[in-house]
């Protein structure tokens, strides 16, 4: 059965009480602390296909459960997934930084998740999601542009109908990646996350927007839709970059 769950300091806490999972080991998100990181040199940058399609149309297609040829899937992971979902974390008015990842203690303005399935083990995302080989998420961290206020119009980004290549860095060959778990309930750990290391910059409208495109069930509160750091488990957090070398963000 499924629960109504909540966000906040008091919903969070009663999660693990009716999803047992939420409590468990490999959670997620994390800190992607420096002292954890540990480059490997095996970890080949992220091929996106179909990205640059509408995503409306890309995800309909995707969680009908049929990857067809014409679906958003990802190479370079140990198997082929293709995208079912995206969705955006973010803060309130009074907590304006609201992603879900943290580099080194620190939180950007927002987090954007495409959820992915494996289509070359699993025939849709339900299966999937609780498999330990199920699923792939790809995060950009996101800042704001603080200038132009809410009125700068950026015609990359149309709802809902927005080429989601726009949406990523343009480095796709330096992330983090571990092992963890969705990041709500039933917070299966069976997720293989990718977090790029550039964040993307965008306007206050084109966040405005995203929020726009959400299409979950669960209403989003005002106080933040973003869960906090989770115990790191002495997990290794793998990283296709050495340090120092920064790639040019966008």
């Amino acid at each position: 059965a499924s629960f109504h769950w909540s966000w906040g300091p008091k919903g969070v806490q009663h999660w693990s009480k009716s999803y047992p999972f939420c409590g468990g080991v490999f959670q997620s998100p994390i800190d992607l602390q420096t002292p954890l990181l540990q480059y490997d040199p095996s970890l080949v940058p992220i091929e996106v296909h179909n990205y640059d399609l509408l995503a409306h149309e890309q995800l309909t297609l995707g969680n009908s459960g049929h990857a067809g040829e014409q679906s958003m899937y990802i190479l370079g992971l140990p198997n082929r997934y293709s995208a079912v979902e995206l969705h955006v974390h973010w803060g309130s008015p009074n907590t304006p930084a609201g992603s879900e990842h943290t580099i080194d203690g620190k939180r950007f303005a927002a987090e954007l998740h495409v959820v992915h399935f494996n289509s070359k083990k699993y025939s849709n995302v339900s299966v999937a999601a609780d498999k330990s080989d199920g699923l792939a998420v790809l995060a950009v961290l996101i800042e704001v542009r603080s200038d132009g206020g809410l009125f700068t119009i950026d015609q990359k980004v149309q709802v809902p109908a927005f080429n989601i290549r726009h949406l990523l860095p343009l480095r796709l060959d330096q992330y983090y990646r571990y092992d963890g778990s969705l990041t709500t309930p039933p917070c299966y750990p069976s997720v293989l996350w990718t977090v790029f290391r550039n964040p993307i910059t965008i306007s206050h409208t084109q966040v405005l927007c995203l929020q726009g495109a959400e299409r979950e069930p669960i209403p989003v509160p005002l106080d933040g839709n973003y869960r906090t750091p989770q115990s790191t488990d002495q997990r290794v957090i793998l990283v296709s970059f050495r340090e120092g070398e920064l790639g040019a963000a966008i």
